[in-house]
C-alpha cells in the first residue's frame, strides 16, 4: 500500500450464515476478538447502533494509542461501517450470503477525504510508514 492509497480491501468466505456472523460482528464491545489492534472498546451508552460513538484502546508491540469513532452505517445482517475521528478513515465490514448458505465478509478502509496530516505524521514515525501500518 502506499501513502496515497483510497481503499484496502480483503475479504474471507466463512460456513456460517450472516446472522450468526452479525451476531459477533455487530457488538463493537467485542472488536478486540477479531481486530488484530483493539484491546479494548467502550460504547457510548453501551448500545451499537447507526450513529454510536465510541472509543478503542489500540496496541502494536509497545505501543499503545486511542481512537475515537462513530458507526455511520448499521445494516443488520448486511453492513456495519464506523468512521475514526483521529485519522478519518471509514472501515467497514459487508456481509454477502453464499450460494452454500455461508457467508463472505468483505472489510474495506475507505480514505474518501485522505488521511489527517495528524495519522501520517504519527504512522511515519511509530510504526515505520503506511506499507507497515
Amino acid at each position: 500500500m502506499n501513502a496515497e492509497a483510497t481503499a484496502l480491501e480483503a475479504s474471507i468466505e466463512v460456513p456460517n450464515p450472516p446472522a450468526e456472523v452479525w451476531a459477533l460482528i455487530s457488538d463493537i464491545r467485542r472488536m478486540s476478538r477479531w481486530s488484530p489492534q483493539v484491546v479494548k472498546s467502550f460504547v457510548k451508552g453501551g448500545v451499537s447502533r447507526k450513529g454510536a460513538k465510541f472509543f478503542n484502546i489500540n496496541r502494536d508491540g509497545i505501543k499503545v494509542w486511542p481512537t475515537q469513532a462513530q458507526v455511520v452505517d448499521f445494516e443488520p445482517d448486511e453492513r456495519l461501517a464506523f468512521k475514526v475521528k483521529e485519522n478519518y478513515t471509514v472501515w467497514s465490514l459487508n456481509l454477502s450470503p453464499t450460494a452454500s448458505g455461508g457467508t463472505l465478509i468483505t472489510q474495506r478502509r475507505e480514505t474518501p477525504k485522505g488521511i489527517s496530516s495528524l495519522s501520517h505524521k504519527l504512522t511515519d514515525r511509530f510504526f515505520g510508514g503506511q506499507e507497515n501500518f
